[in-house]
């Protein structure tokens, strides 16, 4: 996509292929009936509940697992997740598409099980069989990550078919969350810029942060790794 060298540092892309397996498929309750049944939004009794999203994969140009550019994005999502965690958040929400927000996913599952943080991860996908289209390296980290959770649900209890799912899933998440952590530039607005506009319809008239990591923290990111591993970007 126009923009994709401004948002990661420049890396050669080396492509990692998997074993030809299919990935388990975990089967979701209904969330809207679950939560309704429940008496209302589960996710932010015990906490604040914060949505994080931000780029597909094929938009930063990232088409495998290796890519030294998941590692920019994951240490740049960490650092923003652990500060949320200090201040009393206890869930990060997910929608489980591919890129910025399975590597939340993955981070959260790990400021959970090794940092042992008082967080929790929830992926409430927008319709059944989202993974059906993925790539063998991202089924197999959203099958991962699914299983990890804490909460899974469906929003839209049938397959995909129509985008009006995709502005349900938006439209729902931010109303279901209390801020949003977001991986975006204004220059390269891609898919997350719908994420985005449900978040400052909300904002208008309710109070909902919306923390950006744009180009400058990745290359901030970056230069720390470099910093913590002087040989980080030959490997």
């Amino acid at each position: 996509m126009p923009g994709q060298a401004q948002i990661l540092p420049g890396i050669a892309i080396t492509r990692h292929v998997l074993p030809n397996q299919s990935a388990p498929i975990r089967q979701f309750a209904y969330f809207l009936a679950l939560s309704k049944k429940q008496g209302g939004n589960d996710l932010t009794e015990e906490g604040k509940a914060i949505l994080v999203t931000g780029y597909k994969a094929h938009e930063l140009g990232i088409y495998s697992a290796d890519h030294q550019g998941i590692s920019v994005i994951r240490y740049a999502l960490k650092k923003s997740m652990r500060e949320f965690a200090d201040q009393g958040v206890q869930w990060f929400v997910i929608s489980g598409q591919t890129g910025v927000e399975l590597w939340a996913g993955s981070v959260c599952i790990e400021l959970r099980d090794e940092e042992k943080l008082n967080v929790h991860l929830a992926v409430l996908v927008p319709f059944l069989n989202q993974d059906e289209h993925y790539k063998e390296w991202q089924q197999e980290l959203y099958a991962e990550v699914l299983a990890q959770a804490d909460y899974t649900g469906v929003i839209s209890n049938r397959p995909y078919e129509n985008p009006a799912q995709l502005r349900l899933k938006n439209d729902f998440l931010v109303a279901k969350t209390e801020a949003m952590l977001i991986v975006y530039d204004e220059e390269a607005p891609g898919t997350p810029r719908y994420y985005l506009a449900a978040a400052k319809s909300k904002k208008r008239n309710h109070d909902y942060p919306i923390q950006i990591i744009n180009r400058y923290d990745l290359d901030f990111a970056a230069e720390d790794l470099q910093q913590q591993n002087p040989n980080y970007w030959t490997q």
